[in-house]
Parts: structure tokens; C-alpha cells; sequence
């Protein structure tokens, strides 16, 4: 089984809220796919990183969810359309291994 995370920005890069809708379709998306998910969505956390310029930061939600087989296509493609929804060159769509106790 396998827990995959998608750290999505609450703002665009130019610093402008990205609209709910956004969010709620991509949370439509993923329990229409896979059944439900776990949304992080009360304190959004801060990500941060060097891009050789200085320090960059964003402000994020995490959706995750659980799937028994990793399908890696889908996951590529369904991460470039977020990017093109969000308006990001990269985002972080990870998977970990995970066990159920």
C-alpha cells in the first residue's frame, strides 16, 4: 500500500489566493478516484527552499490518499495538470510506502 501526498500552494507565484474552487475540485477529484482522502487544511504549512537566488517560501495544503497499487502515468500526468491549474513549474506529488497495523 502506498500514501501519496500533494503539497499544493495556497497562493500563486506571483503572490495572489489562488480561488477555493481550485482546491475543491482537486479534493472531487481524488474521492471520485480513490474513494476519499485526508485534507491538511487548517494551518497551512510553510514550505521552504534555495533557488540560488535567496529563499523561497509557500504557504500549503496537503491532500493525501491511499491507494493499494502506485500507478506512476497517472500520478506524471495528473501532477503536470495541477501545475498548469496552479500555475507552478514543479509541485510535490510523493509517495511513501505504507503499512497498515
Amino acid at each position: 500500500m502506498h500514501l501519496v501526498q500533494i503539497l499544493l500552494p495556497l497562493a500563486a507565484p506571483d503572490g495572489t489566493r489562488l480561488p477555493q474552487a481550485l482546491f475543491d475540485a482537486v479534493r472531487q477529484e481524488l474521492v471520485d478516484r480513490f474513494g476519499g482522502l485526508t485534507a491538511y487544511t487548517r494551518a497551512p504549512a510553510r514550505g521552504l527552499w534555495d533557488d540560488g537566488g535567496g529563499v523561497e517560501r509557500d504557504d500549503i495544503v496537503v491532500y493525501e490518499v491511499m491507494v493499494d497499487q502506485l500507478d506512476r502515468p497517472w500520478w506524471a500526468g495528473y501532477r503536470a495538470q495541477l501545475c498548469a491549474r496552479f500555475r507552478q513549474q514543479e509541485l510535490v506529488v510523493r509517495a511513501h510506502v505504507t503499512e497498515l497495523l
